[in-house]
């Protein structure tokens, strides 16, 4: 495998989004704004490219109407250091827009690596101001370390969809006007992407049993996830003040994962009726609702 040095600027600002997303009949995705940059001073490491370890099509899913096709969306994990040949194929097959949902800091320590240099849309909707902010509930992160058990990320994963609504909204207008397909990701594939994947499913009128699965399909690669993130989430650690080797990651592969999406599903439930009740107030709209659905079913 390729090795990189990224040596990014102390304040660097995340990378730019693609002001020109692929044209076509459907395109007209929503414009995304760069966000602010990061206070925090952005890390010299290496960087080693690699291929995905927890990429998958959500094509087969069954939702409203039949079966969600494929080529319409991917869950990865982080994109931003793929090798070229992993970039090339990806294109080759259809991709024409990325959804980063990482933090800025996050962002601007790889920026877009090898998929940069080619013709796809990219969009940066941080669901999270940053790595850290599972622990800032109440005023300044303790320097600890993060309770990553399956009910703890639950809770957050109800925070992200309901602080985070108009990005969730965003992306599924990403998704629902983009031409080809759109590959959403955070770093792990696993908290934030789920919880797009979540929004995205229940959108197109998937059963919960089904979003689950989907969800604890990443339960057999977790081990090959730290592995590959923890060059880079252990950068930001360092850089937000946390000891990365201080905490211990055996929660990520103890008990069911399922826990944690059934406590978003269950909470968004028991708090608002409909589990889409915060995406519809923040401005998910019918018509959204049926272009996806549509296109979900295309061919």
């Amino acid at each position: 495998m390729t090795a990189t040095t990224t040596t990014a600027p102390r304040t660097a600002s995340a990378p730019t989004p693609d002001p020109s997303p692929a044209s076509g009949p459907e395109s007209n995705p929503p414009r995304t704004t760069d966000p602010s940059p990061s206070p925090i001073p952005t890390p010299a490491f290496e960087i080693e490219l690699s291929a995905p370890v927890n990429l998958r099509d959500l094509g087969g899913i069954p939702i409203a109407g039949g079966l969600l096709r494929e080529g319409l969306a991917i869950r990865t994990d982080d994109l931003a250091y793929v090798t070229h040949d992993v970039a090339s194929a990806l294109v080759a097959e259809g991709l024409t827009a990325i959804i980063d949902l990482r933090s800025p800091l996050e962002a601007a320590v790889t920026g877009r690596g090898p998929l940069g240099r080619f013709p796809v849309a990219y969009h940066h909707l941080p669901l999270l101001a940053d790595v850290a902010e599972p622990l800032r509930e109440d005023g300044p992160a303790p320097r600890r370390a993060p309770d990553l058990g399956h009910a703890a990320m639950g809770a957050m994963y109800v925070r992200m969809m309901e602080n985070a609504a108009p990005q969730l909204v965003t992306a599924l207008n990403v998704i629902a006007c983009t031409p080809g397909a759109t590959a959403f990701h955070c770093a792990a594939g696993r908290d934030r992407t789920g919880v797009l994947a979540a929004a995205l499913l229940l959108t197109l009128g998937a059963d919960e049993e089904h979003i689950v699965a989907d969800y604890a399909r990443t339960g057999a690669n977790m081990g090959a996830i730290i592995r590959r993130t923890r060059p880079v989430l252990g950068a930001m650690w360092r850089a937000l003040g946390f000891d990365p080797d201080a905490h211990d990651a055996s929660a990520l592969l103890e008990g069911s994962m399922e826990v944690s999406m059934r406590i978003l599903l269950d909470t968004l439930r028991e708090r608002h009726g409909d589990a889409l009740a915060p995406l519809r107030r923040s401005g998910l709209s019918e018509d959204t609702i049926v272009r996806l659905r549509r296109r979900a079913l295309q061919g």
